[in-house]
């Protein structure tokens, strides 16, 4: 980490007790001493998001957020006769996936559904605070402290839009009705629910929240109890471990089988290599930091982070197999059971988001980037209707089926909060400084201070093209800086203002132009796009820009499943767009491939290939696709055999 950001990061505000910070409809939430964000998110209301990645945000609200009938969530909180099951997440995941989407459409529609949601599960709340499925006998086991944490969001998501009263004071009870349950000389944290308390322990985030717009200090007591208990023997370690550098996937033993064991799957997730939870713990020990500032906290974030990054996403920007880390980088090639699970890719971008807000440092914005054109996209069904649990990078992709009983799973309600994501991603603001993170059109309005705003507005055809035009209008002259983020692997940049060629520009960093910008100023940024040969274990994939390519026999030109070698220089592939091409497909290409192990005179052919969120997008059996081509071994000019 460089000393930029760390002394960025480390910065501290300091507010006194009659301040009040402002969200949404301005609730009235106390803030103490705090670790200030590097970069604000700012109004999610001032941005739209176009081209292709708009319209499958749009989409993703209309036909998946908006159709979700909030009443078949909240049953399972009436009903309160669960022992084992995990229905209570859903309500929390939609609710918190509806308010994101308010606040950047602000449709009265969607509005209306938030509020029955949560009117709905203020009326299921016990006279003792208790918001959840389990029976009273069945309390603090398998998935109840997780459903738990889920509807702590929700609510609190909601308190933060609207400023009610209610829901904040409901979110109080539920708390207080889990500390009389849990803690010192009750039962301990890590010894509920799977996963060595992990799921349980993820209640974390929500009560670091909660601490900061009450100041009771019981919620952040409890906190360090929570991270505390992580350390003891049942714990699942998440500091030690992550600060001795062991791999996320060897955190824990690969557990013996033996006849008559149940289910393996079952058995190997259990052992705590799962990824989801995980993360979810670490989003609450970031927030943690941010209040008691101890350094090991943030260093245990970002190690883990680091290691998921070099061993763990693959090339579609997600990972795990059975829902759980397993060298997936290594492992991409193959065929595995149940691999990118689309909860485990929104909690990575979500914890990437927040330590891009809190560091400044565009590699996290660079990982964002990748999932949200890749896994992220190829998780939405063409019609939006549903989001996949699973997208593998070979094979078809399969309706998810609903859990636990109900019309709906975990992914299906989790995937819109990705979506939702976004458009808060795109443009971000620092000290007088707006940063650009995401290149598609948008258009944008920037507040400097109280007074002054600036509107951007971005035109591009990216990432089919490299072509990226941002025009600023400010309306009298003001001096402020525009950091636009260069992707690490793009090589072969440019920017100029107003035609005027800027020197200087890195890739991997932000490239911050700092001057006097006038209304009508337009920068011009030109990216790599070209398209990149990736190889892993005798593999080899397509990448153009941040986007993944795959093979769909949708193209009937061939099988594609068979080996190639695909031709390339000096490891860029040269691609041909191809226009004719299948109903909701976005992007088409051919690129020379030599196929087979007989190929006639060694001659390339134009073999088709779409983007990978393309791929496989009818959900049906007449769109197998694949990512990894095995590359056919040549012994003329490879040696290494």
């Amino acid at each position: 980490m460089t000393s930029h950001y760390y002394r960025h990061f480390l910065t501290v505000i300091i507010l006194g007790w009659g301040v009040f910070y402002n969200v949404g409809a301005q609730p009235k939430e106390k803030i103490l001493a705090v670790v200030s964000d590097v970069l604000s998110k700012g109004d999610l209301s001032t941005v739209k998001v176009g081209g292709y990645l708009g319209e499958r945000i749009d989409d993703c609200i209309e036909h998946r957020v908006k159709a979700q009938d909030v009443h078949h969530l909240l049953e399972p909180f009436y009903d309160k006769t669960e022992t084992h099951r995990w229905q209570s997440e859903f309500w929390g995941k939609w609710m918190q996936g509806a308010v994101l989407a308010y606040r950047y459409t602000h449709d009265p529609v969607l509005l209306d559904s938030i509020k029955s949601g949560v009117k709905g599960l203020l009326g299921s709340q016990l006279p003792n605070g208790y918001i959840g499925n389990y029976s009273e006998a069945a309390q603090l086991q398998q998935w109840d402290i997780w459903g738990r944490k889920y509807s702590m969001l929700g609510l609190l998501s909601y308190y933060d839009l609207t400023g009610d009263r209610k829901a904040l004071e409901a979110c109080r009870r539920l708390a207080d009705h889990l500390l009389a349950q849990v803690g010192p000389g009750k039962t301990d944290i890590v010894a509920t629910g799977n996963f060595r308390g992990m799921p349980s322990s993820s209640i974390l985030e929500p009560m670091v929240l909660l601490y900061r717009r009450t100041a009771d200090k019981r919620y952040l007591d409890f906190a360090e109890y929570i991270v505390a208990q992580w350390e003891t023997e049942q714990g699942p370690r998440l500091l030690s471990k992550a600060e001795a550098g062991i791999p996320v996937a060897e955190r824990f033993p690969h557990p013996a089988f033996q006849e008559g064991d149940g289910s393996p799957a079952e058995k190997w997730v259990l052992s705590g290599q799962k990824g989801y939870e995980m993360m979810s713990c670490y989003e609450g020990l970031l927030e943690l930091y941010k209040i008691v500032k101890n350094p090991e906290y943030l260093s245990a974030v970002e190690k883990t982070v680091r290691n998921i990054i070099e061993t763990e996403i693959n090339v579609a920007g997600s990972g795990t197999a059975d829902e759980c880390w397993y060298h997936g980088i290594r492992n991409q090639a193959r065929p595995t059971y149940h691999t990118m699970e689309t909860c485990v890719t929104m909690t990575w971008m979500k914890l990437c988001q927040n330590l891009l807000a809190l560091t400044g440092n565009p590699l996290y914005a660079d990982q964002i980037e990748t999932t949200a054109y890749n896994a992220l996209l190829a998780s939405l069904k063409n019609d939006a209707s549903q989001i996949a649990m699973y997208s593998p990078l070979i094979g078809q992709h399969y309706v998810g089926q609903g859990q636990c009983g109900m019309h709906i799973n975990c992914c299906s309600a989790n995937g819109p909060r990705a979506f939702a994501l976004l458009p808060q991603f795109a443009v971000m603001q620092g000290d007088r400084e707006i940063v650009v993170n995401l290149y598609t059109d948008f258009s944008a309005e920037i507040a400097l201070d109280k007074t002054r705003k600036v509107n951007i507005k971005q035109q591009t055809a990216y990432p089919l093209e490299g072509g990226i035009k941002i025009r600023i209008d400010s309306d009298k002259p003001e001096a402020f800086t525009v950091a636009l983020r260069i992707p690490a692997w793009s090589k072969g940049n440019s920017i100029s203002v107003n035609g005027e060629i800027l020197d200087g520009v890195t890739a991997g960093t932000y490239f911050k132009i700092n001057r006097t910008w006038k209304k009508g100023d337009v920068i011009q940024l030109q990216l790599d796009v070209r398209a990149r040969l990736v190889r892993e274990n005798g593999y080899a994939s397509l990448v153009k820009g941040p986007v993944v390519l795959a093979r769909d026999n949708r193209f009937a030109d061939g099988l594609v499943d068979e080996e190639a070698q695909i031709v390339e220089k000096d490891g860029y592939v040269e691609l041909i767009p191809v226009a004719d091409k299948p109903a909701g497909m976005w992007m088409a290409f051919t690129a020379p491939l030599i196929v087979g192990v007989n190929p006639a005179d060694n001659q390339p052919e134009q073999i088709k290939f779409c983007d990978f969120a393309s791929a496989g997008n009818t959900w049906e059996q007449d769109s197998r696709h694949r990512v990894w081509i095995p590359e056919t071994l040549n012994v003329v000019f490879n040696t290494n055999f």
